[in-house]
């Protein structure tokens, strides 16, 4: 199956006004962190069903969708790599990180990294050394860092933690909302495995963190703590 096949199917999918709510949504206007990306409307479950009909496309397409100013062929593009990535044996699997390494400049906006990037670069780095999280973490790139700490959604389902607090620590005062944000939510699902865990990382820092960061962390806590961490009571 050819890239442009796969286009055309996606195409036939696509909803005018979809992409405009998208556009919005998604913070492509002048100035805004996804300034100028495109979408031409389909749904994420739309996406996925190609995903699952065209699983076998090959590599050479897969950079070719990668590639689009299109944010939707640029999603199936990862999301056929995530599937390749659990279904291939170990060279296909460090083929398939290595692009993705090679294609941070692309992977520009939370969706994309959100639902690739524990799958790729977490599982990956899972058994092997952890520095290209910190090369990430120190990026100008804003993408590139959230990928370093959402990377760590791999390590967290395994009920390993010591990494996202690491990174957790050197992104704590990060300038971004969309890093306050992602740093938040790993460090909830630490939370919600080992309590404990994450409060002491929390005991540490929460009155430097920013505000949205500490209120996502601390989202399902019960509300009576919930407040005393936002009234610095703890």
């Amino acid at each position: 199956m050819t890239a442009n096949t796969i286009r055309e199917k996606l195409y036939g999918l696509a909803d005018k006004e979809k992409a405009e709510g998208l556009q919005r949504f998604f913070k492509t206007g002048p100035g805004e962190y996804a300034e100028g990306d495109r979408f031409i409307g389909v749904r994420v479950p739309q996406i996925r069903q190609l995903v699952r009909a065209y699983p076998e496309t090959s590599l050479k397409d897969i950079k070719l969708l990668l590639h689009s100013s299109i944010h939707e062929e640029r999603l199936l593009g990862l999301l056929l790599m995530v599937h390749q990535y659990q279904r291939g044996d170990m060279a296909l699997r460090q083929t398939l990180y290595e692009l993705y390494m090679a294609s941070t400049d692309v992977i520009n906006n939370w969706d994309l990294v959100d639902v690739t990037a524990e799958h790729i670069v977490g599982a990956w780095l899972f058994e092997r050394s952890r520095k290209p999280l910190y090369k990430l973490a120190g990026s100008q790139s804003l993408w590139e860092r959230r990928i370093a700490i959402i990377a760590t959604f791999h390590f967290i389902r395994k009920n390993e933690f010591a990494e996202t607090l690491k990174l957790a620590e050197v992104l704590r005062d990060d300038e971004h909302d969309l890093i306050h944000k992602a740093v938040g939510w790993m460090l909830r699902e630490v939370g919600k495995r080992e309590q404990q865990v994450e409060e002491a990382f929390l005991q540490k820092h929460y009155r430097e963190m920013p505000r949205t960061m500490l209120r996502y962390a601390i989202e399902r806590f019960p509300e009576g703590l919930r407040q005393n961490y936002l009234k610095g009571r703890v």
